[in-house]
Formats: structure tokens, C-alpha cells, sequence
């Protein structure tokens, strides 16, 4: 293991490590820090897809084995979304299959009636549960689901069809790989013609030596980008499930005389009830995205520490993050990272902790984090991939492999833009109220005071708001669409800055709450670097309303370029707080040279 230099600081790490991963850290990220970092979960040269996929279920199962309750895992969002932060880094196969077992499959089984169905099977991974809800048609308008679950009188069960091609259920890990399987399949529940709503079915896909059962049809499809997994497209040609097959709650149960009864009256509320795992998931796809963005980012900084290059003069020999132009876009993304990696734990939070009137407005808080965290994670691992050259391609040093797998993240649980247009249209609808314009003339305030920057992102907020419903509610413009088209653009750029409020405030929030005076100064660095790129990127917007001066503008790439250097020498520390470990670290083969030598003021 390499070396820390930082010895001579560790009461600042600490603190900055308190503040990112809480005081449950031990407890929720230890465990898998450990797991991820040891030798079992190497990378391993020169497997083609179908062995990477064979591999990362053989590690799914060395997971399951490290799991001492997995109910109280899949239970408790904090855990799991822990297991998310680390398993990616290690393998993105076996963080795909583990979300997919852990949280949409066992998830929706625990969150449904499930007191006389045997768990074991799943808990011990003798089968491995899979999640089958898109269609090939059917994606962001899947309340429109195909695939039918007839109730058969004579049986007293159910008959599992998919009527066409574009049912096939598109992309779930459905293969022979890894073993025996069963899947939770969303289809519509036919009662004697009606269309009762999209409920969850268990299906068994396999028997117990992994060979599909009659009536499964599977397609292995081509190989993606992203994480190597056995996507399939999966139909069912008249499969019969008991009657205990159907996911049953109060949103929906159906007697065995075929009496149906729900406490919603909505086909499509039963939908969103019936797949209700996926909001969790939106917080488990997030959590992967911060743990390859701040691992990408590890390997970063300690490479732009380790790999001299030419300095100023024809003698000078300095580290690549002596120069601004290295280290400039690295701690742009540093300040991205701390905001995102605090914003997911509030997000996470409010979304255990809120009562039925605030599920709502948390729903939507975790909608956006999913959004804009793996957007960033694309972002900042472009940029780290970048700064470590051609090493930031080989495989084996952990950024372009999770930087593809990224891309399936952004789409999982909830295509971005989609979610984010849904947002959009709620925090126009009454979901959200724009904080009014401080009282103070923007003349008599300054770039140097943390609440002036966080106060202009609020204004970007309001600006946007007001020309979004402005344009929605244009008389002019004929249909409903046309009305929306024209509101779409504010409506989207709305949401993008509330999330940057939302990520600032919380860095703003938590600096003066750090128990060590750098990690504190760090912080608020951080957050002063974080505001600024922003106004700095609408300055012009601001200026138009009146909220910035023309001398203020002309001052934002001074104060940014401050902001910049005052964070500068202290690369190192921000990285290690990130906890990476060193084994993984010195597994990477371009850091396998000298210690990390930190850069001097």
C-alpha cells in the first residue's frame, strides 16, 4: 500500500471524511470498502464479454456471502446505497446485477405482502432474482405495457402472454449466466377482459440447472457499452403462474374466487405503487455514479502528483499538477463532487425520513439528485480520463471502464431527461415556490460573501420559473403540447439551477459544521469555487435582471481563478477524503511508482 502523505493532517481528513460519509461510515462503508479493494475483485485482463459476465456473478455471490441480514440491507437505504458507492469501482457488472437482485427484485418482494412466501431461496442466492419492466416499445411510457397476466377461472391462476414483439421485455439479465433464475415481471392483470392496473408477478425463468422453463423465450442481445451483463429480450409465450404469483397490497388483491380490490382507485397509481422499488433505485444508480466520480478522481489527482513533466524553464522537471491547465479542471470537479456526494446523503435522508405528505416533494428531491449526480459523474470522469492520457484508457486504471458503465446509470431507474422533464412540470404545477429577490441592491453586496452567491443561484431559480409559466400559460400558442414544447427549455434549465442551489446550500451548510479549522476553510472553498462556476456560466442572465453589476461580471474569472488557487495545494488531502483504498489504488498500474509528493503553495 502506498504511503499517506498526509499524516501530518489527519484530524482535517477526518473531519472532511466525517462530513462526507457521516458518522455511520464504519458501519455502512467499511465493510465494503474492504470487500472491493481485496484481490477477489481485481481486474483481470483479457476476459471477453461472456466471461466478464460469468465473472461478476460469481462475485454477486461473494457479496451475498459478506451480507449477514440481507432484509435488513435491502430495508435500510443508507446500507445499501453504500454497497452502491464502492462496488462499482471493483466491477460494474457486479454492481449492475447486485442493484437489479438486491433492490428491484428482493426490494418489491419485502415492500409487498410476503409473510407466507420462502425468501431463503434469494437470501442464500440459490436463485438469482432478476426485474423485468420495459418493453421494447414501451420505455418512458410504461404505464402503456403490453405484456398481459390473464386470470384463468378454471385454474385459479394466471396466464403470462406477451402479445407482440415490441412486449419483449427489453434488457433485463434473463441468460442461462449465473446460474438458476426468477423474475419479477410487470404485466397487466386481465380480469375477465378489464384491465385492473400493472402489478409485479413472480416468475420462474429457469430450473434449478439454469435451463429456461417452457415458455420463456430468451434473446441474448448485442453487447453495450456499458456494463457487461447478459442483456436479454424476454418473452412469454402462455406461462401459468399460481395464484400467489401476483405481488399483492393494498394497491391491489385479488381472492382466490377472482374478487379484486384496491385501495387506489387509478390503474396508473397501482403501476407506480407496484413498481415503487424504483425511486430506491434512482438513489442506488446515483450512489454508484459518486463512487466511480470520486475514485476517478483519486486516480487523478495522485497521478497529476506522481508524473513529472516539463516546467518553466529548460531545466525544471515539475509534477503535471503544478500547472493550472492540469490541476485547474480537477478541482473544478472536486468542488462538483463534494457538493454531489452531500447532496445524495440528503437526498437519501428525506427520503427514509419523510411521512406520506412529504413523499412527494422527496420523490421528486431524488429524481433530480439521480439526474444531475450521474450526469456530473460523465462529466468529471471525462475530465479525469483526459488528464491521465492514454493510462486514463487502459481498463485496468479504473476510469474508461466505469466511465462507459456510467452511461447505463444515466438511462437505469429512469431515463434523465424524462425524470427530469416530470420534475419539471411538478415544480411548475405548485411543486415549488421561488424564493423572493433579496432586499439588498446587488451594488452594495460582494462575490466574497457565501450567501450573496447561493442568493444569486436562487435568483437564476426565479428568472427561470417565471418564463417557464410565463410560456405555459401563452394564449397565443394553440395545443397543450405546443405550450409545453415552449416551456420545456426554462422548465429543464429550472430544475438545473434549484439543483445547483440545492448542492451549494448544503456545502454552505456544512462547513461551518466541521470540527477541524482547514477541513472548514475547505469546505467553504469549495463551496465559494462550486457557486461561482455557476454564476460565472449565467453571469449574463443575471445581468439582464438586474442582479449582478457590469463590474461584478467583469470581476467573476478573477474571483474564479482565486477561488482556484486558494484550493490548490491542499489536492492531495481532498482526494484521500474520499477514503479510497490504497490496495486499489496501488492496483492500478499507473500508480505503482513513487509516493504522491504534494504540491507546495
Amino acid at each position: 500500500m502506498t504511503p499517506s502523505p498526509l499524516s501530518e493532517a489527519p484530524d482535517s481528513l477526518a473531519s472532511l471524511r466525517l462530513a462526507l460519509f457521516g458518522s455511520r461510515a464504519e458501519q455502512n462503508h467499511g465493510p465494503w470498502k474492504d470487500l472491493f479493494s481485496s484481490t477477489l475483485f481485481s481486474f483481470q485482463e483479457g476476459l471477453t464479454h461472456q466471461e466478464r459476465t460469468e465473472l461478476s456473478y460469481q462475485r454477486l455471490r461473494i457479496v451475498n456471502e459478506a451480507i449477514a441480514d440481507p432484509r435488513a440491507l435491502v430495508t435500510d437505504a443508507s446500507a445499501l446505497t453504500a454497497l452502491h458507492e464502492w462496488v462499482g469501482a471493483a466491477d460494474a457488472g457486479t454492481g449492475t446485477i447486485a442493484s437489479i437482485h438486491f433492490n428491484l427484485f428482493l426490494g418489491s418482494l419485502l415492500d409487498h405482502d410476503h409473510a407466507d412466501r420462502d425468501l431463503g431461496p434469494y437470501f442464500r442466492m440459490e436463485r438469482i432474482g432478476t426485474f423485468l419492466c420495459t418493453e421494447q416499445a414501451h420505455g418512458n411510457d410504461a404505464p402503456q405495457l403490453e405484456t398481459t397476466a390473464t386470470f384463468d377461472r378454471a385454474t385459479g391462476g394466471f396466464v403470462l402472454t406477451t402479445p407482440t414483439r415490441g412486449a419483449r421485455k427489453w434488457m433485463p439479465n434473463t441468460s442461462s449466466a449465473g446460474g438458476p433464475k426468477d423474475a419479477l415481471v410487470a404485466a397487466r392483470l386481465m380480469i375477465d377482459g378489464k384491465n385492473e392496473g400493472v402489478f409485479l408477478f413472480l416468475t420462474p425463468l429457469t430450473d434449478a440447472k439454469g435451463r429456461h422453463l417452457p415458455g420463456v423465450e430468451v434473446e441474448l442481445l448485442p453487447q453495450t457499452a456499458s456494463s457487461p451483463v447478459d442483456h436479454c429480450a424476454t418473452s412469454f409465450h402462455g406461462v401459468r403462474l399460481p395464484l400467489t404469483a401476483l405481488l399483492q397490497a393494498d394497491h391491489g388483491r385479488l381472492s382466490p374466487d377472482g374478487t379484486f380490490t384496491s385501495t387506489l382507485g387509478s390503474p396508473r397509481r397501482r403501476f407506480l405503487r407496484s413498481i415503487g422499488r424504483v425511486t430506491m433505485g434512482k438513489l442506488c444508480m446515483s450512489a454508484s455514479s459518486l463512487g466511480v466520480t470520486r475514485h476517478a478522481l483519486a486516480v487523478a489527482v495522485r497521478h497529476g502528483h506522481q508524473r513529472i513533466t516539463s516546467g518553466m524553464t529548460k531545466k525544471q522537471r515539475v509534477p503535471l499538477m503544478a500547472h493550472r491547465s492540469h490541476h485547474g479542471p480537477l478541482i473544478e470537479a472536486m468542488a462538483t463532487t463534494y457538493a454531489a456526494t452531500l447532496l445524495h446523503r440528503v437526498a437519501v435522508r428525506r427520503w427514509t425520513e419523510a411521512v406520506e405528505s412529504e413523499r412527494a416533494d422527496a420523490e421528486r428531491l431524488v429524481a433530480i439528485t439521480k439526474g444531475w449526480v450521474t450526469w456530473q459523474a460523465r462529466q468529471v470522469m471525462t475530465q479525469c480520463r483526459e488528464r491521465c492520457g492514454g493510462h486514463g484508457l487502459v481498463l485496468a486504471n479504473g476510469i474508461a471502464g466505469q466511465l462507459a458503465a456510467n452511461e447505463g446509470t444515466i438511462t437505469a431507474e429512469g431515463d434523465n431527461l424524462v425524470i427530469w422533464i416530470k420534475a419539471a412540470g411538478e415544480m411548475l404545477l405548485g411543486g415549488f415556490t421561488p424564493q423572493p429577490p433579496g432586499e439588498k441592491a446587488p451594488v452594495t453586496r460582494t462575490l466574497h460573501d457565501p450567501v450573496h452567491l447561493n442568493d444569486l443561484l436562487a435568483d437564476l431559480e426565479r428568472i427561470r420559473h417565471g418564463q417557464a409559466r410565463a410560456r405555459l400559460r401563452a394564449r397565443r400558442v394553440g395545443s397543450p403540447m405546443d405550450r409545453w414544447n415552449g416551456a420545456s427549455g426554462p422548465a429543464l434549465s429550472l430544475v438545473d439551477a434549484h439543483v445547483h442551489w440545492l448542492a451549494a446550500q448544503e456545502l454552505l451548510t456544512e462547513a461551518p459544521q466541521a470540527d477541524n479549522p482547514l477541513a472548514g476553510r475547505l469546505l467553504h472553498d469549495l463551496h465559494r469555487l462550486f457557486a461561482l462556476r455557476y454564476v460565472t456560466a449565467h453571469s449574463g442572465e443575471l445581468l439582464a435582471h438586474e442582479r449582478l453589476t457590469a463590474e461584478q461580471v467583469r470581476a467573476l474569472p478573477d474571483a474564479v481563478e482565486a477561488a482556484i488557487a486558494t484550493l490548490a495545494p491542499h489536492t492531495l488531502i481532498l482526494s484521500e477524503a474520499f477514503a479510497v483504498p490504497g490496495e486499489l489504488l496501488d492496483d492500478h498500474p499507473m500508480l505503482r511508482l513513487d509516493p504522491p509528493v504534494p504540491l507546495v503553495a
